[in-house]
């Protein structure tokens, strides 16, 4: 399965008109021929055309409720430490399965500091998968849960914080990762698993 970020749209994917800051609108999470796909409305076209019959709409999955918030200017690149949501980023535009475990680290991290929220939990080919939202961005991101064990955990946590120590290999550079023994990848079943680790960041 690719792994992507998708963005929040800035107008009603129906109608076409902007949205207003602070304006209400309705996103629509389905399931495509190319993954997952959101489809984000006005309050009006949602009224109009989408609350009845939502969830019989071909490949539904997900529906929830937002507020539009006009987007920062965006900051210059970071040239030396990663934070942690470029560091996340990162990572799923990698689209390396050997990140899989520190993903699910880093996004849970995360979560813990109110930087990206969950929306959904979806299964799909046997794996558990979280949808979450960066309340800011509206951006979505897709986190596969690759099923660590206990002892595990120690190895995926110090590769989080060697990447947030030292930043992401750059092209052409290491990028080799060690994946912890048993840890899933793409096409490996996820289950349900209680342990998140303990990772801080400051």
């Amino acid at each position: 399965m690719e792994w992507n970020i998708q963005a929040r749209a800035h107008a009603c994917q129906s109608c076409k008109q902007s949205f207003a800051d602070k304006e209400s609108f309705h996103t629509l999470l389905s399931d495509g021929k190319a993954g997952y796909e959101r489809l984000d409305v006005c309050q009006e076209c949602w009224d109009q055309q989408f609350s009845q019959g939502a969830t019989e709409r071909k490949g539904f999955v997900s529906h929830w409720q937002s507020v539009y918030t006009v987007p920062p200017a965006a900051p210059p690149e970071p040239i030396q430490k990663e934070n942690a949501e470029g560091l996340l980023r990162r990572m799923i535009e990698s689209n390396d399965p050997d990140y899989i475990p520190a993903l699910y680290i880093l996004s849970a991290m995360l979560e813990r500091k109110r930087v990206i929220k969950v929306k959904t939990q979806l299964s799909k080919n046997g794996q558990r998968i979280f949808i979450y939202e960066h309340p800011k961005t509206g951006d979505l991101f897709q986190i596969i849960d690759p099923n660590l064990q206990l002892h595990q955990l120690e190895s995926v946590q110090h590769q989080v914080l060697h990447l947030l120590q030292h930043g992401f290999p750059t092209q052409g550079g290491d990028s080799s990762v060690s994946t912890p023994e048993g840890a899933a990848t793409p096409q490996s079943p996820g289950s349900t698993s209680d342990a998140t680790g303990n990772v801080a960041v400051a």
